[in-house]
């Protein structure tokens, strides 16, 4: 059964024009000149083809949902004393603006706006006790980069996202998909747009390892198929023109193209020929959902992400990252307003999330597929940083609120954050980490920083913490100095 998507929102297109789908696939394939001296040795004879782990891995697919801009820990997964609002209420009295329900797990409670996540519960692990780097005045764009790469900015090398290392080591699961696919991250009229490429990217492992991006999941199928009013066979001649000139050398650009920029460039030319031409381009095509279904994911862009994920999954997708889309000030950067805003934001991402883990157990996936859902830092109503290093606060926060828009998380915490892990091996309906019940409210037991979160996303998947690749013959690791330390006690 099929149905219209033309009642959504749409984007302006103009960013990701259909024309330039063989370049998509391949963005920044022709700038691979410019750091080939260091990815030269790995990358160049890398072939994108499916590889076994190093050892027995739980999980064959990752999915990383990201709450872009910084999920407050006490309003989501970590309930404390709920204190409602009154104008003259003390700031210092606010550690949690949301009563707290009950889930499928008995113990354990979460904030009210996420009663359908509470029902599903019980298919996963909870974190309490993420801690964040220090790194200084906090800003978004570092601390995104540090949890997507492992590695603190900046770097003398470029360090690659998480799906890019994971596509390297394992290749796609099935041919015919890119192995990391990035979903609901724009970077059109973003303010920080370059920022947020620095992370998205190959990096050091050249760039047929950069994410496949459809910045919007209502535009999915677009990115598949040949332009409006153009024939397939006519889009066919056009890629074997184009293949043939970049076997000759020569760049879309015209300018000569090096050893490596071209034969980068020609597996990923030959990579979205091979999607446009297989059956798991429906994956992108979410009219061809079931209307029930559909309706279920249609909340927001975050939403119907979901569901391209899970469709994808189903394909043989191995690395996806869903994201509620950073923007400075919107979503999750909840710099005023943080219970109403954080209110409307729940109702949009709860049903999917818990829809995306119930339709992938039903399919039997869940078991090899493993779910994470984090964000870059939490919030706090009163703190910036950690306690014990406090830095410049960066939001102003009224010791005694008179108005609603400053009932609220609005100060960057990165002394706890909650993570949810489901599926590919882990522990169902438990609890991991303790955070003390009153401000602060930081990490007491268990902390588990990014780089061990990374030995142990990347463990499910039978990828070594010391994996690395050569970069001017030292080595350069998945996890820094490849130090990442699995928790073993979050597996079954």
């Amino acid at each position: 059964m099929t149905h219209d998507l033309t009642d959504l929102p749409r984007p302006d297109m103009r960013g990701s024009s259909r024309r330039a789908f063989l370049s998509q696939i391949s963005a920044g394939a022709l700038a691979a000149g410019a750091t080939e001296n260091l990815w030269a040795e790995t990358a160049s004879s890398s072939k994108q083809q499916p590889k076994h782990p190093a050892f027995p891995a739980t999980a064959d697919t990752l999915i990383v949902l990201w709450m872009a801009g910084g999920m407050a820990h006490t309003e989501t997964f970590d309930p404390k004393r709920y204190v409602p609002f009154e104008p003259g209420m003390k700031a210092d009295d606010v550690l949690c603006t949301f009563p707290s329900i009950k889930t499928a797990v008995d113990g354990i409670e979460i904030t009210e706006g996420f009663e359908k996540v509470a029902s599903v519960l019980d298919r996963g692990t909870l974190i309490r006790s993420h801690v964040l780097g220090d790194l200084g005045t906090i800003l978004h764009s570092r601390h995104q980069y540090h949890w997507h790469t492992g590695y603190e900015p900046p770097q003398n090398v470029a360090a690659p996202h998480l799906g890019a290392w994971i596509a390297h080591a394992l290749g796609p699961k099935n041919p015919a998909l890119p192995a990391f696919i990035d979903i609901g991250q724009g970077y059109e009229g973003n303010g920080e747009s370059e920022e947020l490429k620095a992370f998205q990217t190959g990096g050091c492992l050249g760039s047929e390892f950069n994410p496949f991006r459809v910045p919007d999941p209502r535009q999915a199928v677009n990115i598949v198929k040949p332009p409006s009013g153009m024939s397939l066979e006519r889009f066919r001649r056009r890629y074997d023109t184009f293949r043939k000139m970049v076997s000759d050398g020569v760049g879309a650009d015209g300018k000569t193209l090096s050893d490596a920029q071209r034969d980068a460039l020609l597996r990923s030319v030959e990579q979205a020929h091979r999607l446009m031409d297989s059956s798991a381009a429906k994956a992108f095509d979410l009219s061809l959902e079931p209307k029930e279904s559909f309706d279920t994911y249609n909340t927001c862009k975050f939403g119907l992400g979901c569901l391209l994920a899970r469709r994808l999954v189903e394909e043989g997708a191995r690395f996806i990252e869903v994201t509620t889309e950073y923007g400075p000030f919107l979503q999750w950067d909840t710099h005023d307003n943080g219970h109403t805003r954080l209110a409307k934001l729940k109702s949009e991402i709860d049903a999917p999330i818990a829809q995306l883990v119930l339709d992938l157990e039903r399919r039997g996936l869940l078991d090899r597929t493993l779910i994470v859902l984090a964000s870059e830092f939490s919030r706090d109503c009163l703190l910036e940083g950690k306690p014990e290093k406090p830095v410049e606060n960066q939001v102003e926060q009224p010791a005694v609120l008179k108005e609603l828009k400053h009932y609220g998380m609005h100060r960057h915490f990165t002394g706890a954050s909650s993570v949810l892990m489901f599926g590919g091996g882990v522990k169902q309906g438990f609890l991991y980490g303790k955070t003390a019940a009153e401000r602060p409210c930081t990490t007491i037991k268990n902390p588990i920083n990014v780089m061990d979160l990374h030995a142990t996303m990347l463990h499910a998947l039978g990828i070594a913490p010391d994996y690395h690749v050569s970069i001017e013959q030292r080595p350069f690791y998945v996890t820094q100095d490849g130090n990442g330390q699995l928790h073993a006690s979050l597996f079954q």
